[in-house]
């Protein structure tokens, strides 16, 4: 069955970095374009990072911008977030996100929790 599987988060100090992992089984990943999203305590999931499926294209949200890099290994089936200089404002749950637009067929992961202390 389709899976994704984050990995990676925790505690950190401000101006630490961590990065997450997000292993995917299940379905055919290299022709799916990956995403990472966040939610915080009582805010909408947001967008942080995009990636095309062979990996040519990344997006950035701008509160991210020079600070977190998102990148793929399509051998490994895996997504990965850079995340440094962190801010205690990148506290949530990080979640990995597929998409094929073609088939139009999307899949999210469980989610990883990212605490970023003052």
């Amino acid at each position: 069955q389709v899976q994704l599987v984050e990995s990676g988060g925790g505690l950190v100090q401000t101006g630490g970095s961590l990065r997450l992992s997000c292993a995917a089984s299940g379905f055919s990943f290299s022709t799916y374009a990956m995403s990472w999203y966040r939610q915080a305590p009582g805010k909408e999931r947001e967008l942080v990072a995009y990636i095309s499926s062979a990996g040519g294209v990344t997006n950035y949200a701008d509160f991210v911008k020079g600070r977190f890099t998102i990148a793929r290994d399509n051998s490994k089936n895996t997504v990965y977030l850079q995340m440094n200089s962190l801010k205690p404002e990148d506290t949530a749950v990080y979640y990995c996100y597929a998409r094929n637009g073609i088939r139009r067929l999307d899949y999210w992961g469980q989610g990883t929790q990212v605490t970023v202390s003052s």
